[in-house]
């Protein structure tokens, strides 16, 4: 089986860092619609990928917000080859019978030349990408779905506490949910250090957080817990060994391991995490960093023992 090498083409600088590239399709579905992607009731269709963290996001919002009914889904293939993300026979592409996603990225933008990535709100009405962005689609299913969701009075997103979430996301993100894959995909010495030590030196701040607060903003779960959470149940599975982050395991942390599993203990969640997905694409996906695409057994993690934090 082909594969992509990682990183992908225009994903490394001359030191041989990782820099990811940007989302390009960024448009807002609205409650009002105002947009001109106004939030209703099946008009639109999300691909996601459930070995994706940043998909993964998507399909947890999704769910927690009571969203299935409103806004259908359709999960790839977990291995990528050479054209990417791929639909599978007993999964197929229901709207227009497509084999890759990167026909949806055509259709959208004839000249994208860039990678397809997950997850994509997809517009039925103008077939096209509305937004490939996960942070900003997390951020619409939470806020601009409410008059189609069968859970809306969740707040994910509280306004009065905007500024201080999307500070802590910006650490969190730069630092630990792409920070793994600065490590991972380092190609230098250099590189590689300049990534794995502020990984574990937020990892020690948020084990220092969550020792007084059960969620990262106190009684309540925010958008950030979801954003963090997904980088973490992948963790001890993957980007411990395969990524090289193995300063610490997350078991070895008291507070974020019990976090992780209250998180992965709230009705929903469970159901969205699929590690045979994970662990697949990642050691398969990945040649150069597992050429013999051989895929691990363990570890063997009980995410639904008990965890204490409802206390806090």
């Amino acid at each position: 089986m082909a594969n992509h090498a990682a990183p992908f083409p225009k994903e490394s600088d001359s030191k041989g860092a990782f820099v990811r590239q940007d989302s390009v399709f960024r448009d807002r579905v609205t409650a009002d619609g105002s947009s001109g992607y106004p939030a209703v009731a099946g008009r639109y269709h999300l691909y996601v990928s459930l070995a994706c963290p940043w998909a993964h996001r998507a399909v947890i919002v999704r769910a927690l917000k009571g969203l299935e009914d409103a806004i259908g889904v359709t999960v790839v293939d977990p291995i990528r080859d050479e054209l990417g993300w791929r639909f599978r026979p007993d999964v197929p592409d229901p709207l227009h019978g497509w084999t890759y996603l990167s026909e949806g990225y055509a259709a959208s933008n004839p000249a994208f030349d860039g990678r397809v990535t997950v997850p994509v709100l997809w517009d039925k009405e103008t077939g096209r990408i509305v937004n490939n962005e996960s942070a900003e689609i997390i951020e619409m299913l939470s806020g601009e779905f409410d008059a189609v969701a069968t859970n809306p009075d969740l707040d994910l997103y509280p306004a009065d506490q905007r500024e201080a979430i999307d500070a802590l996301n910006a650490q969190i993100y730069d630092t630990v949910n792409n920070g793994v894959y600065k490590s991972g995909f380092a190609s230098t010495q250099e590189s590689y250090e300049a990534a794995v030590y502020p990984l574990f030196e937020t990892l020690d701040e948020l084990e220092d957080r969550l020792g007084s607060r059960r969620y990262l903003f106190g009684a309540a779960q925010t958008l950030a817990d979801w954003r963090l959470f997904t980088t973490l149940v992948r963790f001890d599975p993957v980007y411990h060994g395969h990524f090289k982050c193995n300063v610490r395991k997350l078991g070895e942390y008291p507070n974020l391991f019990g976090y992780l599993r209250d998180l992965y203990q709230t009705p929903g969640v469970a159901d969205t995490v699929d590690m045979d997905h994970i662990k697949r694409h990642y050691y398969v996906t990945h040649t150069s960093i597992n050429p013999s695409q051989v895929v691990p057994v363990g570890p063997d993690l009980d995410l639904t023992t008990p965890h204490g934090r409802e206390q806090l």
